[in-house]
């Protein structure tokens, strides 16, 4: 990517740490942890990997997105805010009632979401469906799906990867954020999901280990993905939890707390700082 392109990149994915932080805030409640370490790839994803539509949620052909981890869907929106699928305004509604922005993803009320997600496991089974029907049907379109390290401990997820590989889904592209924390503190401690590399290696997948907060790492992770044929892949992303606000950084409390008023004002002020630094 060009400089330029980069540049744009990280201001855009400063916005998405700013709606995630204005979401959780409006809410009272949410996931912002997990939200803010993956908001790079959902950056990278929606403004320039994934081939979409935002004037036409619903288009047949476009590329598929399924959010595994579906309790980071502040971080989803927004993402598809600033892409324009819906008012950024919006955000605060989080959770409240009559919002169409609930707690999970609804992708029958949230332009831009392909599926409902919340309960953990499931999301990447549906992605491996969507990637056998695109294959099945003749559709070049590709599937991406986004899971957690502490989401990977659920039995289902190995189950789908399995027939992932056993289908030869070379559409299908399985995205680990290992950012090393969960609800209940550390994945290692809690039950350890390592090695995920060597694991996705011996389920049949070709696997990338980057970091996840580098653009370009990014990019090049999603080039290779295109050139492997006759087997799905998978990007494992080295995140630090709470990235981007100094006090939610690897600190597994946020993992699904919302900031008081004056965490808001820091967070939001320190985001501030660093998109006034990028757009300098």
């Amino acid at each position: 990517m060009t400089s330029n392109e980069k540049k744009q990149l990280q201001i855009t994915a400063c916005k998405v740490r700013m709606g995630v932080i204005e979401s959780t805030y409006g809410a009272k409640a949410g996931h912002p942890g997990g939200s803010l370490s993956a908001a790079e790839v959902f950056t990278y994803l929606y403004f320039k990997e994934m081939n979409i539509d935002p004037k036409n949620p619903k288009w047949e052909d476009r590329d598929r997105f399924v959010l595994s981890k579906g309790h980071t869907a502040p971080g989803l929106y927004a993402a598809l805010a600033n892409r324009g699928f819906f008012p950024v305004e919006d955000l605060p509604t989080l959770r409240h009632i009559d919002s169409y922005l609930q707690g999970h993803p609804n992708m029958n009320t949230v332009p831009g979401v392909d599926m409902s997600t919340g309960s953990l496991g499931q999301g990447i089974s549906t992605a491996v469906g969507m990637a056998m029907a695109a294959k099945y049907t003749g559709k070049t379109n590709r599937v991406y799906t986004l899971l957690g390290d502490g989401e990977i401990q659920e039995g289902q997820v190995w189950e789908a990867c399995m027939s992932a590989s056993h289908y030869k889904l070379d559409n299908l592209c399985v995205i680990v954020d290992n950012n090393g924390l969960q609800i209940d503190g550390n994945v290692a401690d809690v039950l350890s999901p390592y090695p995920i590399v060597d694991k996705l290696v011996a389920f049949g997948f070709e696997v990338a280990a980057v970091d996840g907060h580098d653009l370009e790492a990014l990019e090049a992770a999603f080039e290779q993905a295109k050139t492997v044929k006759g087997k799905p892949f998978a990007i494992v992303m080295n995140t630090v939890k709470g990235k981007g606000v100094s006090f939610m950084e690897n600190d597994a409390g946020w993992h699904g707390k919302a900031p008081n008023d004056a965490e808001y004002e820091q967070a939001m002020n320190e985001l501030k700082a660093q998109l006034a630094e990028l757009e300098a």
